[in-house]
């Protein structure tokens, strides 16, 4: 007979198995890869602490510079992984924001939150503020990190993530839109297969991904009201209309089953009393986080060259 230590009591593949002693086994996203200067890119990274208590972390990214004084723009990013894998250690998130910082000429914040089931939704979320709030800390040049006051930008600051991450971007701003935060001039978003759901189905989801996120949903966030959570489907929240910046892009992918809801996004705040400019750009014949999973594919260096170019836009 298995021993208690190897009998599963809840699997949720690719992301975590649950053992009926008790213990978790993160199925990916456990390699880490160190902080470096990247010989590819010329992009240079550290690795901080942002709040020791609370074991919230970040992995900042500066591009190599000839002018020592110059600012530039701010991103802030969160990673995905169903707010329960991943770190921005992981290699395909160490390799997608240094291509990124190189392409767009950006200073990055990548941020370690601290993730589902030890630590349930909305956890994720209120580390991810705690983080903006000690980013934001430094716009006076007098913050604990010398990078960030000597090079961040803060009249031109973004946030950003994919997946999960694009769910926690996405709140961020509108907690900013919401109770402000003073020293940030947040410009944009960008979120890329946003993970948003919600009871009704919409467009083309197929009822046999429902068990798939609603599933991975109740386990992260067990004190949820369910899959019209606003948290999960910002359809349901009264408060979508203050988003805190002016612009949005959205990323989606035609084979991603989350695709419609990024479309549906956009939609609602358009419907909303949000005044800004949202717009979607879809990957033809890719599926969900293609671009960290194979990042040398044209529609991967496609993604990369439009979210510079959003960053960058004047």
């Amino acid at each position: 007979m298995a021993s208690l230590s190897t009998e599963v009591a809840m699997d949720l593949s690719p992301f975590v198995k649950i053992y009926k002693d008790g213990h978790i086994e993160r199925v990916t996203g456990n390699d880490i890869v160190p902080p470096c200067l990247d010989p590819a890119t010329n992009v240079e990274s550290k690795d901080v602490v942002i709040s020791k208590d609370d074991d919230v972390s970040a992995r900042i990214f500066i591009p190599k510079l000839t002018d020592q004084t110059q600012k530039l723009p701010l991103l802030v990013y969160f990673h995905g992984g169903g707010f329960c894998i991943e770190t921005p250690y992981s290699p395909p998130y160490h390799k997608f924001i240094n291509s990124l910082v190189s392409k767009a000429n950006i200073v990055a914040v990548s941020v370690h939150y601290r993730r589902a089931p030890e630590h349930p939704v909305p956890i994720a979320h209120e580390d991810s503020w705690t983080s903006l709030k000690w980013v934001v800390s430094h716009f006076d040049g007098n913050g604990p990190e010398e990078w960030l006051n000597r090079h961040a930008d803060f009249g031109k600051v973004f946030c950003g993530g994919d997946s999960a991450g694009a769910n926690i971007s996405h709140h961020m701003a509108l907690r900013i839109g919401i109770h402000g935060l003073p020293g940030m001039n947040l410009q944009g978003i960008v979120l890329v297969h946003p993970y948003f759901w919600g009871v009704e189905r919409i467009g083309s989801e197929a009822q046999e991904h429902v068990p798939i996120v609603e599933n991975l949903w109740r386990f992260t966030s067990p004190a949820s009201t369910g899959s019209d959570d606003p948290l999960l489907n910002p359809a349901k929240d009264p408060d979508l209309g203050k988003l805190g910046c002016k612009r949005v892009l959205v990323c989606v992918a035609e084979k991603d089953f989350l695709k419609d809801r990024g479309w549906h996004y956009k939609e609602l705040l358009e419907k909303s009393e949000w005044e800004g400019v949202a717009e979607v750009l879809e990957a033809n014949g890719e599926g969900h986080v293609f671009h960290l999973f194979n990042p040398d594919c044209d529609n991967a260096v496609s993604l990369l060259d439009q979210i510079a170019s959003f960053i960058n836009h004047t």
